[in-house]
């Protein structure tokens, strides 16, 4: 559609933060051109400005593409209140500190001690130091949306998920923030492979896969699925029997950290009766006792950690393929993501009525896990608002699991808002991976992976 043809539609005021983004913002993008009932403007701010200035550029670029539907002006500006004044949707997606150095130690530095994870952003070492120097950056963010945008809509992207919504709630009770994250549609997808292969149906839209979720981000559960009238279960039921003592994976796939074989999934299936809805490399790290007690584990379960030299190269990557598109030396393409923040705005504004898996602070929705901690289940998104879907119940040996970690982090933001470092040291000591250790080992551990990545923490830490 030429840019003549492109219809009327709603226009809004779209803040970006992170707006530097090399991955995050491009799909975004794609999704925000091909919605043809909305347009408008999306302020890019990063800390990073010359990033934000060569996404405004690629953002412009989609106005003048094939298949672009309708249009978007792109500015990258300078502090959070030019991007807030007047927004009204919030997106945050941000790198909390640097991946060669604060990322390399979450990661690394805990296998001197014999503690390996798969991914190192949610729990484990990584993700509770990495929740320490996020915990400021949002405190910060939340201040800034207190200020210039407090009926914006806030839509997290970043990990730790659980710990970022937690902190703009804690900070700005009336917030209208939710987090969103993909690894629910993963099981959809795989739900959606054992019907086929079961009915023969060849369905392509895992949409049409309807899920009971319940959990907390990356440690999520689904009792019920459907397909109209189909109860999955027992579908399920043999297809994780099929294909549990070899995983499901192409061959082609084998060593890529971010494809599953399913094995985990299917193991703790077989346990509990219950799909674990997060992929392997994340669902590893709430049970490591289990799956990730030693690097073998990987091949007796078939996973592939994700090596931080790899993100490093990924990113080397991503900037040179920007400059090429700034260029000309490389096709900018309109790729939809499969993402749902785009259908959501729509939801909000009015323009249609949507069903997603977000985290949220809990005000019942699960009744088994402490009010106030941000959990992840489904909400009705229509317009001016989001209502999270009550879960019922799981298997009590699965709420037993994910209640240590949800504890966990609720003790984490009430230590860190009350400075309390030792409390803090304790948590730390009690996560799953780190308990194997000597108390004088975790706070050895503790000290050097917080001194590692000082330079985004608060002085009450560092002494």
């Amino acid at each position: 559609m030429n840019t003549h043809e492109k219809r009327t539609s709603n226009k809004i005021n779209i803040a970006y933060i992170g707006g530097g983004s090399r991955q995050w913002a491009r799909k975004i993008m794609s999704d925000l051109i091909i919605e043809e009932s909305i347009s408008g403007e999306v302020r890019l701010y990063d800390i990073d400005t010359k990033a934000a200035k060569k996404n405004e550029v690629i953002g412009n670029m989609f106005n003048n593409l094939p298949g672009a539907k309708t249009t978007w002006h792109y500015k990258a500006v300078h502090t959070l209140k030019d991007a807030l004044e007047g927004a009204n949707f919030v997106i945050i997606s941000i790198t909390p500190g640097t991946i060669e150095k604060d990322m390399y130690s979450d990661v690394h530095t805990p296998e001197c001690y014999g503690i390996y994870q798969a991914v190192g952003d949610t729990v484990g070492p990584g993700g509770y130091i990495r929740a320490l120097r996020t915990i400021p950056m949002y405190i910060e963010i939340a201040n800034a949306i207190k200020d210039y945008a407090p009926d914006a809509w806030v839509i997290n992207y970043t990990n730790p998920m659980t710990l970022c919504v937690r902190t703009l709630y804690q900070v700005f009770p009336q917030i209208k923030a939710f987090g969103c994250c993909h690894e629910v549609f993963g099981t959809q997808e795989l739900l959606m492979t054992a019907l086929n292969e079961e009915l023969n149906l060849g369905l392509t839209d895992r949409s049409q896969i309807k899920v009971n979720v319940s959990g907390i981000n990356h440690f999520t559960w689904i009792d019920e699925a459907f397909y109209k009238d189909i109860d999955l279960i027992p579908i399920y039921t043999q297809f994780a029997n099929k294909y549990y003592d070899h995983g499901l994976i192409k061959e082609e796939h084998r060593g890529d950290p971010f494809k599953n074989a399913h094995k985990v999934k299917f193991d703790l299936f077989r346990r509990y009766g219950v799909i674990a809805a997060a992929g392997d490399r994340h669902l590893i790290e709430f049970v490591p006792q289990w799956y990730l007690k030693n690097e073998s584990d990987q091949e007796k379960w078939i996973y592939w950690l994700t090596k931080v030299e790899r993100r490093i190269n990924s990113l080397r990557n991503k900037n040179q393929e920007t400059n090429d598109i700034i260029a000309g030396k490389k096709e900018l393409t309109i790729s939809p993501s499969g993402e749902e923040g785009v259908q959501q705005i729509k939801s909000i504004l009015g323009l249609k009525s949507f069903v997603s898996n977000v985290n949220l602070p809990n005000a019942g929705q699960i009744p088994w896990l402490p009010k106030g901690a941000v959990v992840e289940t489904n909400a009705v998104f229509k317009s001016g608002s989001v209502k999270p879907v009550q879960t019922g119940n799981l298997p009590l040996n699965v709420q037993n699991l994910v209640l240590q970690h949800a504890i966990n982090q609720e003790a984490l933001i009430h230590a860190f808002f009350n400075q309390d470092k030792q409390g803090i040291m304790n948590i730390f000591a009690n996560e799953p991976m780190v308990k194997r250790l000597s108390i004088e080992e975790s706070t050895e551990l503790f000290n050097i992976m917080i001194d590692n990545t000082k330079a985004y923490l608060p002085e009450w830490l560092l002494h």
